[in-house]
């Protein structure tokens, strides 16, 4: 985990917003949160994405501090996988949630929680709303985004960076592997395209993930993204 702290007003988007190869976006739910996140003084804010100089300097210019953990890429990691009987592997809640999010209670204001739930293999769904709910303050806010099912199960994974108030740029995310030597005895390094949706969740299944929470309400992109605001 990585913590972050600054002080003074929000600032507005670095030098880094506008590379190429990312896509503008607007975001009702991110206009909400950074509201409530402006009423909150010295917030603690939980960002789940792969790390943005962006989103820290964004976040941090409220006088608060930003803690960092990118869950997506940490659940490929293979000191969380236990070998089954049938010779293949299976991640171990456990043993992920003891190197990740392991913050006491109470600590967090809060979190962005992006599109991970979509990318998450499964069993570690259910699991990372409790342990946000139980990391939460009492009246701390969460944003989420899910797809919907139009998004299609092509849909890209992206890194988040906040360039203002309303505003995100988009950051296709690739995933680097080295292949095996060719024939020539040089190792070629392909690139994926990234991690894939997992699954879709409707209304009613993103209500039970939040189900412990006290309020939760919706934003309909034009993306065909359902932007979701939870308070805790």
């Amino acid at each position: 985990m990585k913590w972050f702290r600054g002080s003074g007003a929000p600032r507005p988007a670095t030098a880094e917003a506008g590379a190429a190869g990312r896509q503008a976006r607007r975001s009702t739910g991110l206009t909400e949160f950074t509201r409530v996140l402006a009423s909150k003084e010295g917030a603690a804010v939980l960002d789940l994405g792969p790390t943005s100089p962006a989103n820290i300097s964004f976040l941090t210019g409220f006088g608060g501090k930003v803690c960092n953990e990118d869950v997506v890429h940490a659940s490929r990691e293979p000191r969380y996988f236990t070998p089954r009987e049938d010779g293949t592997a299976a991640i171990d809640p456990e043993k992920f949630f003891a190197g990740n999010l392991n913050h006491p209670e109470h600590t967090f204001d809060a979190v962005l929680c992006w599109d991970v739930a979509d990318f998450l293999t499964e069993p570690l769904v259910k699991p990372l709303f409790a342990r946000l709910q139980f990391m939460m303050k009492p009246k701390g806010i969460l944003l989420a985004f899910f797809h919907t099912r139009d998004a299609g199960p092509d849909s890209p994974c992206y890194r988040f960076h906040i360039v203002g108030s309303d505003t995100l740029e988009m950051q296709r995310i690739e995933l680097r592997r080295e292949a095996r030597r060719g024939s020539t005895g040089a190792v070629h390094t392909a690139i994926t395209d990234g991690f894939q949706l997992q699954r879709v969740f409707n209304n009613r299944h993103i209500e039970n993930l939040f189900r412990d929470f006290a309020s939760i309400k919706f934003f309909l992109a034009r993306d065909n993204v359902r932007e979701v605001l939870v308070v805790r």
